[in-house]
């Protein structure tokens, strides 16, 4: 039995019998850059197509509040930059090395700040937040290649602490959690509305593929209950329009998230991505107990990677992959995070070699 990109991940995502695993890499661009000057990648060559990996994404939405805003630099040093964009928010960006910016401040910080400076920008459609060329691109490319398509973008959870901050959102969840439900049905509203333009204009991908982080070490941001009733009404909306449009939902969600996965999956999520194992995830329980339900993508422990240990990786990807293939679950091949620098391009090739291998022959 061979199959194409699209017929594997297909098959995955509806737990069916596969004739390889599928394939994603997430090297950082330090990683391609280091492989790149060490002669084992081309200058121009396309990394993901390099490695085989088996899905495409494109079309992220502009989910900025003011697009008319050009960012206004407040402060820059040798290493850092504090700029004010267009969601209110002043941000601190280190200028030598890649990470997450600082929240300084906010101009959201509440439910009349919100009604007032962000949510009648976010009302109605405008074509300026549709990347119309990147998705298209997205589709000619997988469909020349026989890959499965993904449109990818943030959900609310990601779309409202660029707003807000996460300590004002969270904040909010507790104290006013009317207003942050508002928020996450306004950003569902906008992503729909516009992806029903670059749909009817494009046409549908194979796929949908939402960034979500909601944990972070040993705990969720938020409880089940809280998540039950001001995130899911959201995410059901937005997963029940992937079903919609005949596509499956994979949710990436760094951190321990594992007492939100029950609503995840009554929300529509049909495939977890990372699962964070420094973060407490482990792909083994996540298996055991949703199985029957979800399929899964990543969950190995890339610090076994980091190791460039080969007994180290093969260890851990028997112990995580194998129960899940073996058993008949969906699986797709990724470390639980993004690859850094400390990756040898010999221990990455490895991984995914191996890793399609025991889709062969460790069912």
């Amino acid at each position: 039995m061979s199959m194409t990109s699209i017929e594997r991940m297909q098959a995955t995502l509806e737990r069916r019998p596969v004739d390889q695993t599928a394939v994603a890499v997430s090297p950082w661009g330090a990683t391609v850059q280091r492989w790149r000057d060490e002669g084992h990648i081309g200058a121009n060559e396309d990394v993901a197509e390099h490695f085989g990996q088996d899905l495409r994404s494109g079309g992220w939405l502009n989910s900025v509040v003011d697009l008319d805003f050009q960012a206004v630099t407040i402060e820059e040093t040798e290493e850092t930059i504090l700029r004010l964009d267009g969601n209110g928010a002043t941000l601190r960006a280190h200028k030598l090395h890649d990470s997450t910016p600082e929240h300084v401040n906010f101009t959201v910080r509440d439910r009349a700040t919100w009604e007032e400076f962000a949510k009648p920008k976010l009302l109605g459609v405008d074509r300026r937040r549709i990347p119309f060329e990147s998705y298209r691109w997205a589709k000619q490319y997988s469909a020349e290649r026989d890959l499965f398509c993904c449109w990818g973008g943030v959900a609310p959870f990601e779309q409202m602490h660029p707003l807000c901050g996460h300590e004002y959102m969270l904040m909010g969840m507790a104290l006013d959690p009317d207003w942050v439900r508002d928020m996450a049905d306004t950003y569902a509203d906008l992503t729909i509305q516009h992806l029903e333009v670059l749909f009817s204009e494009e046409g549908a991908p194979d796929g949908f593929f939402f960034y979500e982080d909601m944990g972070f070490k040993q705990r969720p941001f938020m409880s089940p209950a809280m998540y039950a009733g001001i995130l899911q009404p959201a995410h059901t909306r937005l997963f029940e329009y992937a079903h919609d449009n005949g596509c499956k939902v994979i949710v990436h969600s760094c951190g321990f998230v594992e007492p939100l996965v029950p609503g995840l999956i009554e929300a529509g999520m049909d495939c977890l991505q990372a699962m964070e194992v420094k973060a407490g995830m482990d792909l083994r329980e996540l298996y055991a107990k949703y199985g029957d339900r979800l399929s899964f993508y990543g969950g190995v422990d890339v610090r076994c990677l980091i190791s460039n240990n080969r007994a180290l990786i093969d260890a851990e990807m028997d112990a995580k992959i194998l129960p899940v293939v073996r058993g008949g679950g969906g699986y797709v091949l990724h470390s639980d995070h993004s690859e850094p620098p400390e990756v040898d391009y010999e221990t990455m090739m490895y991984f995914v070699e191996r890793g399609r291998k025991l889709g062969r022959d460790g069912a």
